[in-house]
């Protein structure tokens, strides 16, 4: 007995289309095109992912320098001090320090540099 492969096919197309929503026409539309589109936009998910933790720590060194140039400092010069004295913050923390917080920053830059 034969086996007809509809179903199977059916189903992978389906899942394709799922994959594709929000895609334009053609690639929404077409299961060739479609699969294409997703392997592409998967590409560009994993460079995407490593390039916002490259522009949000450029974000985070700039907010630093900053906030250290208003004390007189720079930012490897503060960073330097703080790995000296063993002051372990992440410049994530240190940057909302250094918005948010003046009067904190100004404590941790008073800290690492006695």
């Amino acid at each position: 007995m034969r086996v007809k492969r509809g179903v199977t096919s059916h189903k992978r197309h389906k899942k394709i289309r799922k994959e594709t929503k929000g895609f334009s026409h053609a690639n929404r539309v077409s299961v060739r095109r479609g699969k294409q589109a997703v392997t592409k936009s998967l590409q560009y998910a994993t460079r995407d992912r490593k390039n916002r933790k490259r522009t949000f720590r450029q974000l985070w060194n700039a907010r630093i320098n900053a906030g250290a140039r208003l004390h007189g400092t720079t930012y490897s010069q503060l960073i330097s001090s703080l790995k000296k004295k063993s002051i372990v913050l992440d410049r994530k923390i240190l940057a909302d320090l250094a918005v948010n917080e003046p009067k904190a920053f100004a404590a941790i830059i008073k800290a690492a540099q006695k």
